[in-house]
């Protein structure tokens, strides 16, 4: 099992990690004494561990396969911790290029990185009473909604309120270069300047939905670097709704009025994912329009079945122009905070998605490995061909294919 499949599964787990094996604990947390344990190999020396709720998995064992790190990997993750925690932007920007990486050495650094950062975090909610202490919000909507603007007029009210506000601007990729196209940060000059801000814009590199699998690990180094809200803007391109909601505490589905056709929004299953539905661009013109849309957006969820039973999705008109609505916009982003908290369905959301991320990682690690496999690579050149040519079905090769894997794993 491979480290991006392994750590993820470790974030769910109720005790931050402490103490690690002799050879890990010297790499992960350098300021704690390294553990006295005399267990057996295969016993876990994490607290809070034991046979029942890791259902017998060898931890130590499993960890043992990365390598003690070298005294200039040590420093470099010493560094990059201590100016993250410290609130440094430099070093959340390249913590984030860390966990980005293809390298596989590299996706090792970034995972013990990500280890201390949730150890800290974890350390700062019990001393928090338990409460997560960051609001993830995810933004999604059809191109020309104007999401760049809003993020931005958004943003610099809640900085002018005392919060620290990061922004993951997911954007498509270029199939020439591999980099993003829209260019999201460019378009938030003002808050993009703002100190008590961070935007990071991030191509989606091919991926499905244009959320890449390293988001979620983005969100948690941003809440580790301090920043209470942590906004994710996805591209808006119909599977990009469903990931990100996915990996944060409230989906926000932004919408423009004279789109064309109104109806093509309330499509059920974008809009059963929403917590909350803004109309924007509510100005000049556009306002009678807006206020048709809001009426129409307000009937439908009246028709479908209730995400949650402390909240009831809203409709707001906002104007990213004239800055109306934009006080009672955050107003209900707050309300679903506090209700979500208080009947726990917020943590409750946040645990479901550790598990959905484990298996979307643990899916990609499979279909990896299943590629790079040696039997697969052998017979894959010749079924392709043949599938290309009409001779045999995709099934069919789809079948032979796993047939070479599962025969030669078994061997």
């Amino acid at each position: 099992m491979g480290p991006s499949v392994l750590f993820p599964l470790l974030h769910g787990l109720s005790s931050p990690l402490r103490t690690v094996t002799p050879t890990l604990g010297r790499c992960l947390f350098r300021q704690l004494p390294p553990p006295s344990c005399t267990r057996t190999p295969c016993t876990p020396s994490f607290p809070g561990l034991n046979s029942q709720n890791i259902r017998g998995m060898c931890v130590e064992s499993t960890l043992s396969h990365i390598k003690e790190l070298s005294p200039p990997e040590q420093r470099l993750l010493n560094k990059l911790y201590e100016g993250l925690i410290s609130g440094q932007r430099a070093s959340l920007a390249e913590s984030i290029t860390l966990v980005e990486t293809q390298h596989p050495r590299k996706k090792e650094l970034a995972q013990v990185l990500l280890q201390r950062v949730l150890a800290h975090r974890k350390e700062q909610e019990k001393q928090n009473g338990g409460k997560p202490l960051a609001f993830r919000v995810g933004l999604s909507g059809p191109p020309g909604a104007g999401k760049s603007t809003f993020i931005e007029v958004v943003g610099k009210m809640l900085t002018g309120q005392g919060h620290k506000v990061s922004v993951l601007a997911v954007d498509p990729s270029s199939c020439t270069t591999g980099g993003s196209l829209m260019g999201d940060k460019t378009r938030m000059t003002e808050l993009s300047r703002d100190m008590s801000a961070f935007i990071r814009p991030s191509p989606t590199s091919g991926t499905l939905g244009g959320v890449t699998r390293t988001t979620n690990e983005a969100i948690v180094l941003c809440e580790g670097g301090g920043y209470d809200i942590v906004l994710v803007e996805t591209v808006g391109v119909g599977q990009s709704e469903f990931a990100v909601a996915d990996m944060v505490d409230m989906f926000v589905l932004l919408i423009p009025p004279a789109g064309g056709d109104e109806l093509q929004g309330i499509k059920r299953g974008i809009i059963e994912k929403a917590d909350l539905v803004v109309v924007t661009k509510a100005d000049g013109d556009l306002l009678v329009p807006a206020r048709r849309i809001q009426a129409e957006y307000t009937s439908a969820l009246k028709l479908l079945r209730k995400k949650s039973k402390s909240w009831n999705p809203k409709v707001v008109r906002v104007s990213s122009q004239t800055g109306e609505g934009v006080a009672e916009l955050w107003g209900k982003m707050e309300a679903f905070r506090s209700a979500t908290l208080s009947s726990g369905d917020f943590q409750d959301r946040r645990r479901a998605q550790h598990k959905v991320w484990m298996w979307s990682l643990i899916q990609e690690n499979v279909l990896r490995h299943f590629q790079e496999h040696p039997a697969v690579r052998g017979e894959l050149p010749q079924l392709e061909d043949r599938v290309t040519r009409g001779a045999i079905s995709p099934g069919l090769a789809a079948d032979l294919l796993l047939k070479a894997f599962t025969s030669s794993s078994s061997s």
